[in-house]
């Protein structure tokens, strides 16, 4: 089964304008090549991207390479609408078809965390993704000893399911179905 590719551009919450990245943007980015940012109406910020960011990237092209374009199933990138300065990403690492679930990831650079922003663009992907009508759970995992992730998930009403030696699992179910 193949999910199509995403029929919108952007998601918008109160503070955020949420974009799917693109195996383009991707490589735009390794490159340190942000000539294309103001035709998309962005402007670099220049914490950003941080190393976290540059490393999970080959982790995103693959993802998106499985595809003919972004689903939404992988990687958006988090603007803030006052400045128009991307300060971090969240997204999925894929749909899974068998148990109908993605596994969401996020993160925020270190100068805007705290700020509630990473609950806003997770809480709009969690909410996106439950409208698709294909998606029954969303799972995440964060580090044992990571209070300020364990927390998040907590406020998010994601319920721990499982930890191993470095991890702890957590699901959302959603309750449409």
């Amino acid at each position: 089964m193949k999910i199509n590719t995403l029929s919108i551009d952007r998601l918008t919450t109160e503070r955020l304008i949420l974009i799917p990245l693109t195996i383009k943007m991707c490589e735009n980015i390794l490159n340190h090549d942000f000539s294309d940012w103001p035709a998309l109406g962005l402007k670099k910020e220049k914490r950003w991207p941080d190393s976290d960011f540059i490393e999970i990237i080959p982790k995103i092209i693959n993802n998106l390479s499985l595809a003919e374009g972004p689903t939404g199933f992988e990687s958006w990138l988090i603007i803030r609408k006052d400045t128009l300065e991307v300060i971090g990403d969240a997204g999925f690492k894929g749909y899974n078809f068998n148990e109908k679930n993605a596994d969401i990831g996020y993160g925020i650079i270190s100068e805007e965390r705290r700020k509630g922003f990473a609950e806003e663009a997770v809480k709009e992907l969690i909410r996106w993704a439950f409208s698709t009508g294909i998606v029954d759970e969303i799972t995440a995992r964060c580090l044992l000893d990571n209070v300020n992730s364990i927390n998040f998930l907590k406020k998010l009403n994601f319920t721990e399911i499982k930890q191993d030696a470095e991890m702890k699992y957590w699901t959302l179910q959603n309750h449409l179905v």
